[in-house]
């Protein structure tokens, strides 16, 4: 730490009881200075002649006859004058980065100007703080904590943007300049363990480019915020370097933070344009952060609309929001949509980017576009993330389908995702009516589900009998189409059912339309339940290939089996077009865990409902 000395008197300054100070002399003190609650007992001569302030009051007070002189609003209170004293006594005064603040303000309020006295406590001060102060790294973040408490004056005096500005251009410095020591444990260095390619022993590690991101984590955000947003107005450093400043101050500051709200805004103020400078899972932290302390709209909207930008860097776990207090369901879909709303906006919203041509400066204006790979990735988020808020009993299914609808324009080769966020939302809602039902299963296009899916599915007596004869028949065209054999004719009833038709035209032997909303029963699963059993490996393993070759091919043999299982059940076919439905009542349990999920409570019986029952 830098520090000055001034004056080389010994100090006589000495205390008499609790607030008393006097100068240990042979000369008889003249003057009494009240500075707050201590008194001062000090001679007129060596303070007139560096103070303007205490030239006045005391010309008062010859006319008063008082001999006692009142100071009550002197910066930094009695320890402050007392240093001036000193000064003015020319005894030694040590100044360092915690005191020269304080001594500069009161110094000006005392007025110890030059025009006073040549080489007075100002220009000394001013001197130190160019010369020592403002050119140490850490002092000058020391100094600048100091000048809070001593607001506005330090402001007046521009001693706060002296320091934002010498602390600024330090950060922005090439790496290869910074001689100073700093602060840095946010990184494991491989030098430090010896295990750096070129290491010989001697620790030469280069200086990351991210080398001030911890000492600034002791400033309160108001200063905070005037450092990050002069560094961001020198731009030199890239958004990546300001992102991973922003990153640490926030997990280092938040959890304490008197001003959450405060903080929370000016982070999101201060992130960098640049899309990628943080991640987009610091961005759902930071959301999260702004509901919980009640941010305001620009903030919150701030913060979708820079999400939406790279949702495909998301996971479930990021979306997950808790909802409001008072709110009935477990997580906040609403913002979930603002978000992806924003994401699909890139597509429609076209892209400027800058091409640099020769001495001129274009921009160029093309369509948005949003890569497949994107999109592929954001629709699997969303299919997580419908399957984990399924598990909400007060999620309305609007919700779910609206959310679901947002992405299914969405390519995607598998709908095994999007089927197991509708089975567990059966599973927890079986109340819903038919409708509803057959409303959330239209979300799912049975030809893209998987050999592993279409087992659960058939199986599965939360599913409409309409999907479950959908997902055997495809799966049959499936397999005829991939043993070379000619593609089965698509009975009338699969027609009708495909095209939404269910008028009196139909056969009188084709089930009405409320028997094909209406869950499959236990009569007519139960045929099917022994033989797709066994596609199950003995050894317990799915009909996903275990081989180890990372592609989750599907065992040959167990699709050989499925071929053969579904060419020998036309009569069950037949069964399930032309029986004709009967309502009754007759509770029974699931057929089968939820797709994918290893939980046994997934199994639990569901509450009685309403069966079709197979007639002969």
């Amino acid at each position: 730490m830098k520090f000055m000395k001034l004056g080389s008197k010994p100090d006589s300054f000495q205390t008499d009881g609790n607030n008393v100070r006097y100068v240990a002399t042979d000369l008889a003190t003249d003057i009494i200075v009240n500075v707050g609650d201590s008194k001062f007992y000090l001679h007129k001569f060596p303070l007139l002649s560096k103070s303007a302030r205490l030239q006045k009051l005391v010309a008062n007070t010859n006319e008063s006859n008082t001999g006692e002189i009142y100071i009550s609003d002197i910066p930094g209170g009695p320890a402050a004058f007392e240093i001036c004293a000193k000064f003015c006594y020319g005894m030694t005064v040590t100044l360092n980065a915690y005191n020269v603040v304080v001594s500069r303000c009161a110094a000006e309020y005392l007025g110890m100007h030059e025009s006073i006295e040549k080489g007075n406590l100002i220009y000394k001060i001013d001197v130190f703080l160019s010369s020592s102060i403002f050119r140490s790294w850490k002092d000058s973040i020391i100094v600048l904590q100091t000048t809070k408490s001593l607001l506005p004056i330090s402001e007046e005096l521009k001693l706060v943007s002296h320091c934002i500005d010498s602390i600024a251009t330090k950060a922005c410095m090439d790496v290869s300049k910074v001689d100073w020591s700093y602060t840095y444990n946010r990184k494991k260095i491989q030098e430090e363990n010896g295990n750096a390619p070129n290491w010989n022993g001697v620790r030469n590690r280069p200086v990351p480019k991210d080398w001030w991101v911890e000492e600034l984590c002791e400033l309160e955000i108001d200063l905070y915020k005037r450092v990050l947003a002069n560094i961001k107005s020198k731009g030199v450093l890239s958004g990546e370097v300001i992102g991973e400043g922003l990153k640490a101050y926030a997990y280092r500051r938040l959890p304490v933070s008197a001003k959450h709200r405060s903080a929370v805004d000016a982070i999101v103020w201060l992130l960098p344009e640049e899309k990628g400078s943080v991640s987009c899972s610091f961005l759902h932290k930071m959301l999260k952060a702004a509901i919980f302390v009640d941010s305001g709209d620009t903030a919150k909207g701030e913060l979708v609309r820079r999400i939406g930008q790279q949702l495909e860097e998301a996971s479930v776990n990021d979306l997950l929001i808790p909802a409001a207090e008072g709110e009935p369901s477990v997580y906040d879909v609403t913002v979930v949509q603002k978000i992806v709303e924003e994401f699909l906006r890139q597509g429609r919203s076209p892209e400027i980017e800058s091409l640099d041509e020769g001495d001129k400066l274009q921009e160029v204006r093309r369509p948005g576009i949003l890569s497949d790979a994107s999109k592929l990735m954001v629709a699997k988020l969303i299919d997580g993330y419908l399957a984990e808020i399924s598990k909400d009993p007060c999620l309305p299914l609007s919700k779910f389908v609206d959310l679901a609808e947002m992405v299914k324009g969405f390519s995607r080769p598998s709908h095994d995702g999007l089927y197991r966020a509708i089975d567990m939302y059966l599973k927890e809602h079986p109340g819903i009516s038919k409708s509803e039902r057959k409303k959330i299963c239209k979300l799912m296009d049975c030809k893209k589900l998987s050999a592993d899916a279409c087992v659960h599915a058939v199986q599965n007596e939360r599913l409409p009998l309409r999907v479950v004869v959908q997902v055997l028949f495809f799966e049959q065209v499936r397999a005829a189409a991939s043993s070379g054999s000619s593609t089965p004719d698509l009975p009338k009833g699969m027609k009708d059912l495909n095209s939404g038709s269910h008028g009196s035209s139909i056969s009188a032997t084709t089930n009405t339309e409320e028997d094909w909303d209406a869950v499959a029963s236990a009569e007519e699963l139960k045929a099917l339940k022994g033989e797709l059993a066994s596609l199950r490996l003995s050894s317990g393993v799915g009909l996903c290939d275990r081989n180890g070759d990372g592609k989750g091919s599907v065992d040959k043999a167990a699709v050989s089996k499925m071929r053969g299982l579904l060419k020998s059940k036309k009569k069950i076919f037949a069964k399930l077009w032309s029986s004709k439905g009967v309502q009754g009542e007759n509770s029974g349990s699931d057929s089968s865990e939820s797709l994918g999920s290893g939980n046994p409570e997934e199994a639990k019986s569901t509450p009685s409902r309403n069966r079709r029952h197979s007639v002969s």
